[in-house]
């Protein structure tokens, strides 16, 4: 695949070792670029083995751990925020493992993508980018997804300030909105949706897809195209935006 300016580009992808984040990983590679990926988790290891890449464990909501990161990945062209922990948090629930989850969503979702931005910026080239993983629901809402979607507005309202805050170094930021891609996270969710209404699963997912202007859900691989736009030389006047990638979900 030839797209201007992504050959040999150095990109670091948080978030990675599965899902939309692997799935990005993957076409970045199939680019031409110089791929490295983060994660929590020890299968981080598994997916820079799979993707033959580098791959770096981190919690990003650690000040240490992205240092020590950034350290170790060397100069970067292309930041990409993908790391983030989706779940249900419902507003009636004041058990103590509600409360804790709502903090951690927050913790990961905001603060973590603060902390690996200003960790990497030593690190991003003049001309470089920065996108963060929002989600749709960034611009609208959902029920029992208070923090989750919280945090996705917040990811937002962060890619437009650190736009105009970036802009004279000559750094991009946007920012994409997936819709519903299955992932582990999506699959997790529509369980506990299905639990806490009584309906089906099926009957939830119909529900879903029955909203989109395009059928079906989408697999991670499907949501690459934007990414890959985002970072390359074809949106070099594209600065502060929010990208949705949902098939015609939520109406931008």
């Amino acid at each position: 695949m030839s797209i201007p300016g992504l050959q040999d580009r150095r990109v670091l992808i948080t978030g990675a070792s599965r899902g939309i984040g692997f799935g990005i990983a993957q076409a970045f590679v199939d680019a031409g670029c110089v791929v490295q990926i983060a994660s929590e988790g020890a299968d981080i290891a598994e997916a820079a083995a799979k993707l033959g890449v580098k791959g770096h464990q981190a919690d990003i909501s650690r000040w240490d751990d992205v240092q020590a990161l950034f350290a170790a990945s060397g100069e970067i062209d292309v930041l990409i925020n993908n790391a983030g922990l989706e779940l249900m948090t419902p507003l009636d629930d004041t058990s103590t493992g509600n409360q804790s989850n709502f903090r951690r969503i927050v913790d990961i979702n905001v603060t973590g993508t603060f902390l690996t931005t200003q960790a990497a910026l030593p690190r991003l080239r003049v001309g470089g980018a920065i996108i963060n993983t929002a989600s749709v629901w960034g611009r609208v809402a959902e029920p029992l997804f208070s923090a989750y979607v919280a945090s996705k507005h917040a990811v937002i309202g962060l890619t437009k300030t650190w736009a105009k805050e970036l802009g004279p170094r000559g750094i991009r930021v946007n920012a994409v909105c997936p819709g519903w891609v299955k992932t582990v996270a999506s699959v997790r969710s529509l369980g506990r949706m299905a639990e806490r209404t009584g309906k089906p699963e099926d009957e939830l997912l119909a529900e879903i897809v029955g909203v989109q202007a395009l059928p079906g859900l989408m697999e991670p691989s499907d949501i690459a195209g934007p990414y890959l736009f985002l970072a390359s030389d074809l949106a070099i006047n594209v600065t502060g935006q929010s990208l949705g990638a949902d098939r015609g979900e939520v109406p931008w």
